[in-house]
């Protein structure tokens, strides 16, 4: 019998909002990689046992399904370099600004990348109620700054709203969004890759709701996904040029998955980056993938391979040769 290809530490579950979701990946995610001749160990770093068997076992590389805080956001990928395990996805710093809606959005500005225009608000700052309903208009975006899968993501109708929805944001962060809203067609674009990042086929996603929200993404039913998208050549290669930039700017190695608004004059604006996109078979990553020609175990080790690549690119020169 072949020895496995890789011996994997997959890590999903953890303990964000995002729990059961990430779950879902890991256990779709474990399947393709044994398919793909891994062994594969599935661990939960909300159990404290898994950082002992992440340090005291020899695995090859952790393949991350951990969405949301505490696994998508810099922390456990900090735990994983002083480990010296390669890791799927963004790097630590890359993962903390695109985890944070506010500063991903300041990374967009500073590469002139088009992004609505926002505001952040801090926690037991005051703020002009007033003034944020004169400068963004009704209605507008609030938004919760680090949780992901559209949680805490609101879309407000009047200032009552808009008061009672940054109440409800400043319960899960200290600092929240206030944004333009945009109406359009949502799309979403993945990318790969390390030092020369591709993308892969934009999907134009038809939400059951008035926006791609946690219904309209876990659902059944709950959206309509469209790969290739319904644009242009010219738009398409626009918008996969954007999502190659935002991959860029914040950092990124391995994968990324941008969300981009088309508006009704048909200029494009980046809404966030997701550095750690839903791994079942049916989630836009894998779905994209597919229509590029990789089928989901061939991208789950294209991913591995992305991983191993970066962690030879950051070994320190031998000083003795």
């Amino acid at each position: 019998m072949d020895s496995p290809k890789y011996n994997v530490a997959l890590l999903c579950g953890g303990s964000s909002g995002e729990r059961e979701i990430s779950k879902a990946s890991g256990k779709s995610a474990a399947a393709a990689l044994r398919k793909a001749g891994c062994q594969v160990t599935v661990l939960d770093p909300a159990e404290r046992s898994t950082l002992t068997t992440l340090l005291n076992n020899t695995f090859d590389v952790a393949f991350l399904c951990l969405h949301g805080k505490g696994g998508e956001d810099g922390t456990i990928q900090g735990f994983l370099e002083y480990a010296q395990l390669p890791y799927t996805g963004p790097g630590v710093l890359a993962s903390a600004l695109a985890m944070d809606k506010s500063r991903a959005k300041a990374q967009y500005i500073h590469h002139q990348l088009p992004t609505p225009h926002a505001k952040t608000l801090f926690r037991n700052h005051p703020y002009d109620s007033d003034a944020l309903a004169c400068e963004f208009g009704f209605p507008c975006v609030v938004k919760a700054t680090t949780e992901g899968s559209a949680l805490g993501v609101y879309i407000v109708q009047s200032q009552d709203e808009m008061d009672e929805k940054i109440a409800a944001c400043f319960t899960m962060d200290d600092h929240i969004l206030i944004e333009r809203f945009i109406k359009g067609t949502e799309l979403t674009v993945a990318v790969l890759g390390n030092d020369t990042p591709f993308a892969l086929p934009v999907i134009e996603i038809i939400p059951k709701h008035a926006f791609y929200d946690f219904e309209s993404k876990y659902a059944p039913a709950g959206s309509q996904h469209i790969c290739p998208a319904r644009l242009s050549e010219q738009d398409t290669k626009t918008v996969q040029d954007l999502a190659v930039r935002a991959h860029r700017a914040l950092g990124c190695k391995g994968m990324s998955r941008t969300d981009i608004l088309r508006d009704e004059h048909g200029s494009f604006w980046l809404l966030e980056t997701n550095t750690i996109p839903g791994m079942t078979e049916t989630s836009l990553l894998p779905d994209a993938a597919r229509v590029y020609g990789l089928d989901f175990p061939s991208l789950c080790i294209k991913l591995i391979e992305f991983a191993l690549d970066a962690k030879t690119d950051k070994k320190p020169a031998n000083p003795n040769r």
